[in-house]
């Protein structure tokens, strides 16, 4: 259904039957701006009506009840809907006789559906196309060096210049798993310009959410102060910044360091886990090994060093200096604060005359 501005009512048909262990889905269950429930139900002003359609959510019991739904959109019959896809791709065609994904059965032949056979018939119906995780997104773990299935993310499948019927680019939105609120506030932008109520979503050259990805780990982490004056933790217990046992929040697009995991709280760098570049196109395989020096840490952390020892000297003189009172505190009878009055105090005044 539409109106004279966007549409009223929405479908969100959610594939995770790619290369995927579903953690993405279950990662969103825990977003509070705005709560999946909510979006749902109908209780965030100015959206559509939404009808989700997530195996792990959904309230059938799988089989053709479930399938209803997408095999009525591969038919052109339901109406405008977002396809949220999960989990990476995998290039079914090495894949000898057999298959590497199956959702659902060929009704005619009765073979198994490949993800790729429901994303050719799904994706150019879409009102929009969202690939959510990691893997999804660039291919991540599945797709690293050496794996059988060729697996890849989804603008390497569809193509990096593909556009929905919308006009809209896929929308990634990386991470392993997603950070949930970054995923649902996603999600609820698209909703609102479905709506008509916003304009085209901004994505950088990663199709990654700019207002999202636009800074580093780096630029939103609590440690970044001991990094800029050369204060390096050397082990997991320290609470000082992680560059040298292996972090990447200098160089890595992410804004969870910032935003936390859950209500605010968590996220790796602020629990003592060091970045290892989960939301980057080249995870896997250009972050390995964890937990060593990321390549240029060194020269880096050396170049600051020197300057950074310098600074932390010169500002702990100048926090001592402000941790004292000045010096005109005090409860002696005479005024120490620069002021000039005008009159005497009292304690300089002439006695009163005597009344009788």
């Amino acid at each position: 259904m539409a109106t004279k501005s966007g549409v009223d009512e929405v479908h969100i048909l959610w594939i995770s039957e790619g290369m995927s262990c579903d953690g993405d889905t279950v990662s969103i269950t825990a977003a509070t701006q705005p709560a999946i429930e909510d979006v749902v139900r109908g209780l965030i002003p100015g959206l559509p009506k939404v009808h989700l359609h997530n195996k792990v959510l959904a309230f059938e019991l799988g089989g053709e009840p479930y399938l209803a739904a997408f095999r009525q959109a591969a038919r052109g019959e339901l109406g405008p809907f977002v396809l949220v896809v999960e989990g990476s791709i995998p290039n079914e065609q090495i894949n000898g006789e057999g298959y590497w994904t199956s959702f659902g059965n060929d009704l005619e032949t009765g073979e198994p559906i490949t993800i790729n056979a429901w994303l050719d018939q799904l994706a150019p119906k879409a009102w929009a196309v969202v690939a959510i995780g990691t893997c999804a997104t660039y291919g991540g773990i599945h797709a690293m060096a050496g794996n059988p299935t060729g697996s890849m993310g989804l603008a390497d499948y569809l193509g990096w210049n593909f556009r929905s019927r919308a006009g809209i680019p896929i929308v990634n939105v990386p991470g392993c798993p997603v950070q949930p609120d970054n995923f649902m506030e996603t999600l609820t932008w698209l909703l609102y310009q479905a709506a008509g109520e916003n304009p085209m979503i901004p994505l950088d050259e990663q199709l990654r959410p700019t207002w999202l990805f636009g800074k580093t780990v780096h630029e939103g982490c609590d440690r970044a102060g001991y990094y800029e004056q050369a204060d390096f933790g050397l082990d997991y217990n320290s609470p000082k910044c992680q560059v040298k046992i292996g972090c990447w929040g200098p160089v890595v697009n992410c804004n969870v360091p910032k935003r936390g995991w859950m209500a605010g709280v968590g996220g790796c760098p602020n629990v003592g886990g060091i970045c290892i570049g989960c939301t980057m196109p080249g995870f896997p395989d250009k972050f390995m090994p964890f937990m060593d020096q990321p390549p240029g840490s060194t020269a880096s952390t050396g170049l600051v060093t020197a300057y950074g020892k310098l600074i932390r000297s010169l500002r702990a003189l100048t926090n001592a200096t402000v941790n004292e009172e000045p010096r005109w505190h005090h409860r002696r009878p005479e005024l120490t604060t620069g002021y000039e009055p005008r009159w005497p105090h009292r304690s300089e005044r002439s006695p009163a005359p005597a009344h009788h």
